[in-house]
């Protein structure tokens, strides 16, 4: 579902250039849920970013599904996007003066998906219990309800590949808790393969598998329930 190979980032400050991510390799298999960790710093977010398409690596290759997406253009990774892959952000980035099931329909109605982008957005709302919330804007929701409706959006064009940065990071533990467990029962359901950035080492066990970052670089990538370390 997803290969990245020898994919790196470099940046110039002044007469340096830094090495925010050296070269990683890394296979997902489909349906697999891969949590990436590691402290501030160590490269989650961007190597989240070059494969979302959101930012372009330095050098290297990033294949999903089959497609490679280093090269292509804005408008050539936005219907990549918009076909295969859903992010979820931390701050939510709903869109204020959108209602949740706008929110929700708005990718499908951009992307030209079959079907009722209003009906699918209704469904989804009734998967993450909004169903009575569908009308309200994102000021009237509360910060787990809004991270229920981006869930809800991301999941909305059934992406083979989800990708979500720290997805609990601005809840309290007990949303947090509620919206994994939303997140894990969308993963099963629709067979969606899943990457998480997260701090949260509760959160990543529940993964089938951890990357450790440090220094723009993977120093550790294991299994978890018990299974054996593959490095």
């Amino acid at each position: 579902m997803l290969k990245l190979s020898g994919v790196y980032k470099t940046l110039k400050s002044g007469d340096r250039v830094l090495e925010v991510l050296k070269p990683v390799d890394l296979t997902v298999e489909p349906g697999q849920v891969l949590a990436i960790m590691g402290p501030s710093g160590s490269g989650k977010s961007t190597l989240l970013g070059l494969i979302a398409g959101l930012d372009a690596p330095s050098g290297g290759s990033i294949q999903i599904d089959g497609d490679e997406i280093t090269g292509l253009s804005e408008d050539q990774l936005a219907v990549l996007r918009g076909r295969k892959v859903g992010i979820i952000f931390q701050s939510f980035n709903l869109i204020p003066n959108l209602t949740a099931e706008e929110n929700i329909a708005l990718p499908l109605e951009l992307s030209g998906v079959d079907g009722d982008p209003a009906a699918r957005a209704r469904d989804l709302l009734s998967e993450v219990g909004l169903s009575e919330r569908g009308h309200h804007y994102p000021v009237q929701l509360s910060g787990g309800e809004q991270q229920r409706v981006a869930i809800a959006r991301a999941f909305a064009p059934r992406p083979a590949l989800l990708l979500a940065d720290e997805p609990t990071g601005n809840l309290d533990s007990a949303t947090g808790d509620r919206i994994v467990e939303l997140m894990l029962r969308l993963n099963r359901e629709q067979g969606t393969t899943m990457v998480l950035v997260t701090h949260d080492p509760d959160l990543a066990q529940q993964a089938d598998r951890i990357v450790h970052l440090r220094d723009g670089h993977i120093v550790k990538d294991e299994m978890t329930h018990a299974r054996e370390a593959v490095k």
